[in-house]
């Protein structure tokens, strides 16, 4: 699952994650994430923080609450950078955090291959 809300970002990952043969479904906001992984199966969920409606913070703390779905690993791809925010994200259960100012989507396809392998 891929949840972004800027549309180009998540268009040209979901493109390129679909070209190495994945399916990829799509959120748009944290409301919209959990509604759907409560509601389907998946290998993992690549996290924008900042998003409309629910935030990425508070996504992954209503996963943490729900035993049926708190072991979906979860990789942060989002432009803050704070090492505050970093250490949030991986107490709050992350197995992962790019920044994507930082990484291009050519090697964030290839760190995301790694952690479905």
């Amino acid at each position: 699952m891929l949840v972004e809300d800027e549309p180009l970002l998540s268009s040209l990952l979901t493109q390129r994650l679909e070209k190495e043969g994945f399916s990829v479904v799509r959120a748009k906001d944290g409301e919209d994430a959990l509604s759907k992984i409560r509601e389907g199966s998946y290998s993992i969920v690549l996290l924008d923080i900042i998003l409309p409606k629910m935030s990425g913070f508070e996504f992954m703390e209503k996963i943490g609450e729900d035993p049926q779905i708190e072991d979906v690993p979860i990789v942060i791809i989002s432009n803050l950078g704070q090492e505050s925010d970093i250490e949030k994200g991986k107490e709050l259960g992350a197995v992962g955090y790019f920044v994507k100012a930082k990484i291009s989507i050519e090697d964030l396809v290839e760190e995301i291959k790694k952690y479905l392998s």
